[in-house]
């Protein structure tokens, strides 16, 4: 079994897109269906997804608190045990279904799966039981794409200790991203790309981003989304973007 980072290119059309969660309930059978197209044109497809909306009820139902700091949900040990079960419990099978009900071969999976993420706390002392990706079982995901099978990665990682780690969706994708040596990131989220003073931008640069965060137009979880696309970009992986469910929106240029 393979375990590293790798930034190496292929020949092939590989593409890895994140989900968003408030996405992930508002999907349509078009939107589907651009998946099938994108496969059947001969794009390699990697999908990740968060799930905030469908942790935050679970949460809440359990009385347990949550905030985010720097567009990272901070995890208690008990958030961590409702955001494991709930992403892996529920979220990725429901999205798995929909996928094959759609024609398209899918698997779920996690950090656990064949050591796929395996992770380390980011910082325990502020963000509890979050993690930052250490490497990815590139092996695995190989094996699965060969087979035609499109890989599905819940965003819980697991440190060689074996405890979960909740992990940024955004972050997810970006070192998966990395670690196959993707052709294109797509980050789905609920807004058609970046937002400026109420106008969404067709194409950014990496300067204009980082001013607009320190004029604070850009922030939230947007942050994170933006962060992973440059270090996407940094490490030459050509075309970064954040969409809406249409698949179309804002094209981060290097």
């Amino acid at each position: 079994m393979t375990m590293f980072k790798s930034m190496h290119h292929t020949a092939r059309k590989r593409m890895v897109i994140k989900l968003g969660g408030s996405t992930l309930e508002g999907l349509n059978d078009d939107f589907f269906d651009n998946f099938k197209k994108l496969q059947e044109s001969g794009v390699e497809l990697i999908i990740t997804h968060g799930g905030g909306p469908a942790i935050n009820r679970e949460l809440a139902a359990r009385d347990i608190e949550s905030h985010t700091l720097n567009g990272i949900r901070v995890t208690s040990e008990a958030a961590m045990d409702v955001v494991q079960s709930t992403l892996i419990g529920n979220v990725n099978p429901a999205l798995v279904h929909e996928l094959t009900t759609a024609g398209i071969a899918a698997v779920g999976l996690n950090g656990f799966d064949g050591q796929l993420l395996i992770a380390d706390f980011l910082d325990k002392d502020i963000y509890g039981f979050v993690g930052e990706i250490q490497s990815v079982n590139t092996s695995l995901l190989e094996a699965l794409i060969a087979a035609g099978i499109v890989p599905v990665i819940a965003c819980v990682g697991a440190n060689l200790e074996g405890q979960a780690l909740n992990i940024n969706g955004d972050t997810v994708a970006s070192e998966v991203a990395l670690a196959v040596g993707a052709e294109s990131l797509l980050l789905v989220t609920d807004v058609s790309g970046i937002r400026i003073q109420g106008d969404y931008q067709t194409e950014v640069t990496p300067s204009l981003i980082t001013q607009w965060i320190e004029e604070g137009h850009i922030y939230g979880g947007m942050i994170p989304k933006v962060q992973g696309a440059l270090d996407c970009l940094n490490a030459g992986i050509p075309s970064v973007q954040i969409v809406g469910d249409t698949l179309v929106g804002t094209t981060i240029l290097p």
